[in-house]
């Protein structure tokens, strides 16, 4: 028997990750987005190189990284209250509109040669209140715009795009730029691709995003604290703000303070090493997207979540152990691979499991607990080092890391009774919605 036509095109019409894209207003999204995200690229080289410039000393850099964190633990809960209080479109056209000013006008200082340290440091403070307003808000706005059985695709696309531009093609077209016409261009280019995300928003309309009731009545502590009940009434998801909360301060110092010492004074790598690492991970994140969006969510989420971020911390225990540049390759592939991977099935389980009307609420608690003790183990890191060494020390952090995951998983009580299959899960989303 001869396959039809239309039996040898289902295959292809029926590829998973590219699914949400029929989706028109997720399409604008999506495309918005990712031209932003080159942007960030760009901001990511221009916004070290600028430190440098101003003060040719690494903590030049740290206050700039503070200033941009900081902001962003103290306004995200603040955020997510927004988030869910006011159209979740607008609230990012107000987040996307202020960090585009922001760095129109670093852009514009440095272009002019007048740009201080002081000021690219509270600029960039602007720019992390920025940043705190709108990501509760996507986070919260993807639902409204994809259908349910669709959010792991999603997720997984925007998985795919953010390597790309965030750590490929962003940072290699700002260091040409830089290196061709200066820092303060790179800037005002960046500048100039926040235009491509409200564009995106503007033509998503109004019609895009469920009528939200405006509580502008009640207090935002009290908003927060209806976003914390509900945390604490879900053992999956209580349990997992704060057992990933402690394992990130392990993972996060070791591995951002340390790596780059392990590749230039351990291994005796250059800096095209520390970026072969570097792009490494960011291949990782897109197979592990492509593959992950293919296949569709797993029947038990939460647990292959918890098993790729456990697995995903020892990668600290592998650049400790590592003999050449190549072996830290390899790490940084399946460890970012195995981060990503939790990240997308986090970021569905939460979109699915969460009612809508507090969704921002709860991303915001997620980001805030996330990275809460993240300067902490900044600060840390370098004592613990100069006390037992650098492999001791990275060896330590991922044993811990991974420990903390594993035992978060085995006796937080009934961490794992949310875990049904993806046709239960949209019935109770439906369901919570509803109510």
């Amino acid at each position: 028997m001869v396959p039809s036509r239309r039996t040898l095109l289902a295959p292809a019409s029926g590829f998973r990750l590219l699914r949400p894209l029929r989706e028109r207003r997720f399409a604008l999204l999506w495309s918005g987005l990712t031209i932003s995200l080159l942007g960030d690229g760009l901001y990511t080289v221009a916004i070290a190189w600028t430190a440098y410039e101003l003060s040719g000393v690494p903590t030049a850099l740290t206050l700039v990284g503070l200033a941009a964190a900081i902001p962003q633990l103290v306004v995200v809960l603040f955020g997510g209250v927004l988030s869910d209080r006011f159209e979740r479109r607008r609230v990012m056209l107000a987040a996307d509109s202020l960090r585009a000013l922001v760095v129109a006008l670093i852009g514009a200082l440095a272009v002019a040669h007048v740009l201080r340290l002081w000021e690219l440091v509270a600029l960039v403070g602007l720019y992390g209140i920025g940043t705190a307003l709108f990501a509760p808000a996507i986070t919260a706005l993807v639902p409204e715009l994809v259908p349910q059985e669709h959010l792991l695709e999603a997720n997984a696309l925007n998985q795919v795009s953010r390597p790309v531009m965030l750590r490929f093609v962003g940072p290699a077209i700002g260091g040409v730029l830089i290196a061709k016409t200066g820092v303060g261009w790179a800037f005002v280019a960046d500048a100039a691709s926040f235009l491509a995300s409200l564009a995106a928003l503007v033509a998503i309309g109004r019609h895009g995003a469920s009528a939200l009731t405006r509580r502008v009545r009640s207090s935002v502590l009290r908003d927060v604290g209806e976003g914390l009940a509900f945390a604490r009434s879900q053992p999956w998801l209580l349990g997992t703000l704060v057992g990933t909360s402690v394992a990130m301060f392990f993972f996060y110092g070791p591995v951002y303070v340390l790596l780059p010492f392990v590749v230039k004074h351990v291994l005796g790598g250059s800096a095209r090493d520390l970026g072969l690492v570097f792009a490494a991970g960011g291949i990782g994140a897109i197979v592990v997207s492509l593959t992950l969006g293919g296949r569709g969510l797993p029947r038990r989420p939460l647990t292959v979540m918890y098993l790729a971020w456990m697995v995903m911390a020892l990668q600290l225990v592998g650049y400790a152990t590592a003999g050449s540049i190549w072996e830290v390759v390899v790490a940084s592939f399946g460890g970012t691979a195995l981060l990503v991977c939790g990240q997308i099935l986090w970021s569905t389980m939460l979109q699915r499991r969460v009612p809508l009307r507090l969704l921002g609420r709860v991303a915001s608690l997620d980001s805030l607990l996330s990275y809460a003790l993240v300067p902490l183990s900044y600060a840390v890191t370098a004592p613990v080092e100069a006390a037992i060494g650098v492999r001791a020390t990275l060896i330590g952090a991922g044993l811990a890391s991974s420990a903390t995951l594993a035992l978060t998983l085995a006796f937080f009580p009934r961490i794992r009774d949310v875990e049904e299959s993806a046709e239960a899960l949209g019935a109770q989303h439906g369901a919570a919605g509803a109510g």
